[in-house]
């Protein structure tokens, strides 16, 4: 790989959400502090929605790593569950013993048992589910009345979704009325601009050890984000690619040629955007060319 070649410690570009390399960019810190004003509250629903890679299951981990700690837990990353399933995992999460072996009505006995018991030790409960958008529609009402333990003046339970925006309009149907009024916080990210995507790929070398020269430069960081759309997750994996094909050939700059080849290379890409870099490439090509025939002009 090219970690030697690069003097790099790590993978600065992989899709595994780290959050050793967590960049405060102002719509993750909105995010988060909504969740937090959110939880400290008391309010029964918070929903964080975002596009395909836009970084919601690393907010999730942040999320968990920074809790304060009167808050206990229920993590459950893959919420593809029917209700029996999802009482199951979230009783699991909160340590009942047996969870998966009683009856269902026994279960939520011991569920409602342990929230009090947790309530009464001065703590609260949060139950987070990322990739929310495939609950099954019957496990969605399940959650509502979750959230309906409560005490004269707090929620027992409360629930942060992490989803795609197809949970928006699965809940923009009259039955999920019920779950879309008890939704009162909400927050939709957005996707890097040019000057946080060279903020954010510098970021990563640096938490990976990267001390060389600029390796990125400003405009080819412009082009990775109009052909990535500013999406974190194409970003990584045009930059790595690029660093692939950079060590391949020997070379310790990230080029236009470096780019194109990554872009090919990636079917996620939208066609649009490929067109667009290829468009720009060849301009600036032409460029070049116009003013080599105009210098040879003035010669002449």
């Amino acid at each position: 790989m090219y970690l030697y070649h690069f003097g790099l410690g790590e993978l600065p570009f992989t899709l595994t959400p780290n959050t050793n390399f967590y960049l405060p960019m102002a719509m993750h810190d909105e995010a988060l502090a909504v969740i937090s004003i959110a939880l400290q509250t008391g309010e029964g629903f918070i929903k964080v929605v975002g596009e395909v890679g836009t970084g919601k299951t690393l907010l999730c981990r942040k999320l968990l790593n920074e809790i304060p700690e009167h808050f206990v837990t229920a993590y459950i990353p893959n919420p593809y569950l029917n209700p029996d399933e999802l009482r199951r995992a979230v009783a699991v999460e909160l340590g009942i013993k047996q969870a998966q072996r009683i009856s269902a009505q026994l279960l939520t006995q011991r569920i409602q048992t342990r929230l009090l018991e947790l309530h009464s030790q001065g703590h609260s409960v949060v139950l987070i589910l990322d990739e929310a958008q495939a609950l099954p529609e019957d496990s969605l009402e399940a959650l509502r009345l979750f959230t309906n333990l409560e005490t004269e003046t707090r929620k027992l339970l409360q629930v942060v979704l992490f989803a795609q925006p197809e949970l928006d309009e699965r809940l923009a149907k009259t039955e999920f009325r019920q779950l879309r009024q008890r939704i009162t916080f909400g927050y939709k990210l957005r996707v890097m601009n040019a000057h946080e995507v060279q903020q954010y790929i510098h970021h990563r070398l640096e938490v990976a050890g990267y001390k060389g020269v600029e390796l990125f430069p400003v405009k080819t960081c412009q082009k990775i984000a109009r052909v990535s759309q500013g999406v974190p997750r194409l970003v990584n994996v045009l930059c790595h690619k690029m660093l692939m094909l950079a060590y391949g050939q020997g070379h310790y700059k990230m080029t236009n040629t470096l780019l194109k080849a990554a872009v090919e290379d990636t079917e996620s890409i939208e066609p649009t955007s490929k067109r667009s870099l290829f468009i720009v490439l060849s301009f600036g090509v032409l460029s070049v060319l116009s003013l080599v025939y105009y210098a040879l002009l003035v010669k002449l």
